[in-house]
């Protein structure tokens, strides 16, 4: 006889199926959605390698900033469910919301962990990312904004290039994400489907860790077929001309088929009078050769000697204008302001002239820049002046 308190073999059996009922359960929800449903492997290649060029300028841009040396490679595609968001989003986050304003109609959405957050914020702040403040003030979440903005914006100038035509994007919203406390999810895409491009994010010896971008799945597909599909350009012709073309062709055939003494008399409607003139004995014209003219000794040497002459190459950032009191309320992590603008090419002076523009990039942990125009000497003088 078993007492009231104790369950039967049955009944444990029982709940230990039920127990093991919902975990299949709720690992079958998590599996549900299929990439290959939903996307093709060239589709899947092309949302990657569109995401491996955009963030692979934005290293660069973040990189300058935090003074870090900073990688994000390997790129992930994957599908998530909305409903699904707690689980795939289980700790706190920092969520960043772009929004363009011309080239594509959609949104990004960038989400980090709260804890890389925070230590990009402390290097943005002037600290050494060491012991972060895990507390994310205003403070700390305009400068992460700010470092976001350089990144999309570095981005937005990549996808640019890419896709052959201007790109612009609006400055990022921020917000804290926690899912499974109902935090942060205004902007999240409304869309039930979403498509997760996960990069492996290293700053330094600082994070080692993952930072995702989430896309609407009909904006994704968009981006790829303005990839593997790209518009097609205006013909340059215009109907206009072809009809003025025709309407030449007309005139030549009727001139032809007049008889010759007409034909004779046809220059004169081109306004020149023969009347009363002389006949003008015209001749072809005969141009000199020029050969090619070889320097002397003693010019070649004065022209070696310039070659050894050192001259100073800067590469400008930018520029701004800021009153005494400004300047003497700087202090450790305090940001100024340039007049470029994300992305921008930088100046490359030689002497103070400006010669080129170019972008900067990081090797080694040595900063350089590479060179991406060449500035005509009508834009040189411009600058002068």
């Amino acid at each position: 006889m078993m007492s009231d308190d104790m369950l039967s073999q049955d009944e444990i059996d029982a709940l230990l199926r039920g127990s093991s009922d919902d975990s299949d359960s709720k690992d079958d929800k998590l599996k549900e959605v299929n990439v290959s449903d939903y996307l093709s492997v060239l589709e899947q290649d092309a949302l990657g390698e569109i995401g491996n060029i955009s963030f692979g300028s934005s290293a660069t841009a973040l990189s300058t900033l935090l003074n870090q040396k900073v990688e994000i490679t390997t790129p992930k595609v994957s599908i998530i469910d909305r409903g699904n968001l707690g689980d795939e989003f289980p700790h706190p986050y920092v969520a960043i919301q772009v929004e363009y304003t011309e080239g594509f109609d959609g949104v990004n959405l960038l989400v980090i962990k709260q804890s890389d957050a925070a230590v990009i914020a402390d290097l943005m702040l002037g600290g050494d990312g060491r012991n972060p403040s895990i507390d994310m003030g205003e403070i700390q979440l305009s400068a992460v904004q700010e470092a976001m903005n350089q990144m999309m914006g570095s981005a937005a100038t990549s996808m640019s290039t890419v896709f052959n035509k201007k790109v612009d994007i609006s400055p990022p919203s921020i917000d804290l994400m926690h899912i499974p406390e109902g935090e942060g999810q205004d902007n999240i895409p409304e869309q039930d489907l979403l498509v997760k491009i996960s990069f492996s994010l290293k700053i330094g010896d600082l994070i080692d860790s993952n930072i995702m971008q989430l896309l609407p799945l009909p904006f994704a597909r968009h981006l790829v077929d303005l990839l593997t599909n790209p518009p097609q350009p205006e013909p340059l012709v215009k109907e206009e001309p072809k009809q003025q073309e025709t309407q030449v062709r007309q005139e030549v055939s009727q001139v032809q088929s007049q008889p010759a003494s007409t034909q004779q008399a046809a220059p004169q409607h081109l306004g020149q009078k023969n009347h009363g003139q002389e006949q003008v004995n015209v001749q072809p014209a005969s141009f000199t050769n020029f050969e090619p003219v070889s320097l002397q000794e003693n010019e070649s040497k004065n022209l070696n000697m310039l070659l050894d002459i050192p001259l100073q190459v800067t590469v400008e950032l930018g520029r701004t204008n800021r009153s005494v009191k400004d300047i003497l309320e700087l202090s450790s992590g305090s940001i100024i302001e340039l007049d470029k603008l994300a992305g921008e090419p930088v100046d490359i002076l030689v002497n103070s002239r400006l010669i080129a523009k170019g972008e900067v990039v990081v090797i080694d942990e040595n900063f350089g820049v590479r060179i991406t125009e060449i500035v005509s000497q009508s834009d040189r003088l411009k600058k002068l002046k």
